[in-house]
């Protein structure tokens, strides 16, 4: 069996860096690219001719950042630590998706997101299960498996060798966590295993 491989450039890696992630309270609940704002705006194509320099073929793009970004959570590395990052939630419509740090009853979040990224993030997002979502236009996680088979606690205990304690806030932390992975973890433009 041959192993696939995807293209990640300089140009994908710089939209990837861009990606806004939200929640889909669908299913067991996952990370998901914005919908309808991508890449921040509103504008997707031209958020992608911005970065690339061309107007033609966006969709093509977008659709090879979305393959390019599963090889990147594979092969990309970040050091666990402190981070933060703008809420580029807090300026989106959330009607289809959600945000953890939105307080529903306020209706806000906040602006400026301080996270602690673990090993255990770092561990989950290598297998939560991206692929591409059709009926949205952009990649995603498995809402109903996040990280492979059976429930979210039983998938994510194989992942980290064994159960933690509350295994449900430490799911709901990847949106953060895979935000800050996408917009701070290194790796090198190349060919790689997807």
């Amino acid at each position: 069996m041959t192993s696939r491989t995807t293209e990640i450039t300089l140009e994908r890696i710089a939209l990837i860096r861009r990606l806004v992630v939200a929640w889909d309270p669908a299913g067991q609940g996952a990370p998901v690219i914005h919908p309808d704002a991508p890449y921040g705006s509103l504008d997707r194509d031209g958020d992608i001719a911005n970065v690339t320099g061309d107007d033609e073929g966006a969709a093509e793009e977008h659709r090879a950042v979305g393959e390019a970004l599963v090889a990147f959570l594979r092969h990309a590395e970040l050091k666990p630590g402190r981070y933060s990052y703008h809420n580029p939630l807090t300026k989106l419509d959330l009607s289809h998706v959600s945000d953890v740090f939105r307080d529903e009853a306020a209706g806000t979040a906040p602006e400026q997101i301080v996270f602690e990224v673990g090993p255990e993030h770092i561990a989950l997002i290598r297998h939560l299960a991206v692929g591409w979502d059709e009926a949205r236009g952009v990649p995603a996680v498995d809402a109903q498996a996040p990280y492979g088979p059976g429930s979210v606690e039983q998938a994510m205990g194989r992942v980290l060798g064994g159960p933690r304690e509350d295994m449900s806030h430490l799911h709901r932390s990847m949106q953060p966590a895979l935000q800050i992975f996408m917009r701070s973890a290194d790796i090198a433009p190349g060919d790689y295993d997807v």
